[in-house]
């Protein structure tokens, strides 16, 4: 009769930290919204510093009107892709 109490004690246990363990990592709003803000900020910031370097550039070369703003805005873009894949890619498998 004692060992079967210490078997169940134990599964019981087992069962209690289980749990303990799965309330501990269960993602939390904080953590969702943390996470898409971090997402958010690694697509824009390229963009917007690609903007502003691309105005720059077109106020200090004459003749060349918005040309360096567009093409600095697409890089910023392509780059916030990259940096979006890469940081899920990461979170996902590190």
């Amino acid at each position: 009769m004692m060992k079967r109490q210490q078997e169940l004690r134990k599964r019981v246990e087992r069962q209690a930290r289980r749990m303990r363990k799965a309330e501990q990592d269960r993602p939390t709003l904080t953590g969702h919204t943390v996470y898409i803000g971090t997402l958010g900020l690694l697509f824009v910031l390229p963009v917007i510093g690609g903007a502003y370097l691309g105005t720059w550039l077109d106020e200090k070369l004459p003749g060349y009107s918005v040309h360096w703003t567009i093409s600095l805005i697409l890089l910023g873009v392509l780059f916030g892709i990259f940096n979006v894949y890469y940081f899920i890619k990461e979170r996902n498998h590190g």
